[in-house]
């Protein structure tokens, strides 16, 4: 599969390709499982379609790779233009915001870790004055350090922004020990970037054992475990693990992404569980879909699988 990823990496840069795909019905249909559409009013509305079947959401602005100050600004007011809107609809107790920090400056040469802290800190407030949380998404193993550290800068004034960890890290295991601490959320998920063996373990057996590794650190920690996963297999072991330590629906969440397994999603609801959906949304879908492709093409099993399949 590895050998996928430059084509389908190719594609995303083609703007030839983007509008022939966009012209095709299917293609349409195709987007709109995974996606929530382009605007503002799309994002509340499926979030609304979501909260209302009983689940819970947290919401990706879509960008492509900032190059330069103006678009991370751009970034920062689609994300206080959601929030507004997510409590104006009554939305925000059961919706929150996902944010990328490369997206908000982060690999701007210069300033940028100082421009993505005060931006994410713009983000945060407009987000606890909303009446909901932020949580600050994970990237390649190179950002894993410099977004730790924004996120421990930005829970000196906003204790409640969430993290994420990607098992498939060998560090992993030892970020999860600090991070499973009282009030800290952590999200866990496999890891979808295609990282070298020297940083991240390969094979998907592999992986799992380490995602249970860590999930095992965080359920037995104070923090809040947000397990994102697809895996039945690992959904029942995180649900073995929080009967395990006495934990009760509540004191942890599943969370999966849009479109993906949405049966599974309202059956775990309707157990009680916490159900929170990825949803990402903005004009720049065409690359986001592909570039999830291409991190980790193993994942055009699972977009494909969907098309077919709901459970």
């Amino acid at each position: 599969m590895s050998l996928l990823r430059e084509p389908i990496l190719a594609l995303s840069r083609s703007d030839r390709v983007r509008e022939s795909l966009q012209r095709l019905p299917v293609t349409r249909g195709v987007v709109d499982r995974y996606v929530a559409g382009e605007t503002t009013e799309d994002a509340v509305r499926v979030a609304a379609a979501l909260v209302d079947q009983g689940l819970h959401v947290t919401l990706d602005h879509l960008g492509e790779d900032t190059v330069e100050v103006a678009q991370a600004r751009a970034t920062v007011d689609a994300y206080l233009e959601l929030l507004a809107a997510l409590a104006a609809g009554g939305l925000a107790r059961r919706a929150e915001v996902s944010v990328k920090l490369t997206a908000l400056g982060l690999a701007l040469p210069g300033p940028g870790p100082r421009l993505a802290l005060e931006h994410a800190r713009r983000i945060c407030h407009a987000a606890r004055n909303a009446g909901t949380t932020v949580t600050i998404d994970m990237e390649g193993h190179a950002l894993v350090d410099p977004t730790l550290t924004i996120l421990r800068d930005l829970r000196k004034d906003f204790p409640e922004t969430g993290a994420v960890l990607q098992a498939y890290l060998h560090r992993t295991v030892a970020d999860c020990r600090a991070l499973a601490h009282e009030d800290s959320r952590v999200r866990l998920c496999k890891g979808a970037y295609a990282e070298p063996g020297t940083v991240a373990h390969q094979g998907r057996d592999e992986v799992a054992r380490a995602y249970v590794r860590n999930l095992r650190i965080l359920m037995a920690g104070a923090g809040y475990p947000m397990v994102a996963t697809h895996d039945p297999r690992l959904i029942e072991i995180a649900s073995a693990l929080a009967a395990r330590h006495g934990r009760r629906p509540g004191s942890y969440e599943f969370q999966m992404l849009y479109g993906i397994r949405p049966d599974e999603q309202r059956r775990l609801a309707a157990q009680d569980e916490t159900v929170r959906v990825y949803v990402p949304y903005g004009e720049q879908w065409y690359g986001y879909l592909m570039r999830r492709l291409a991190e980790r093409p193993a994942n055009l099993t699972l977009f494909a699988r969907s098309l077919v399949s709901t459970r």
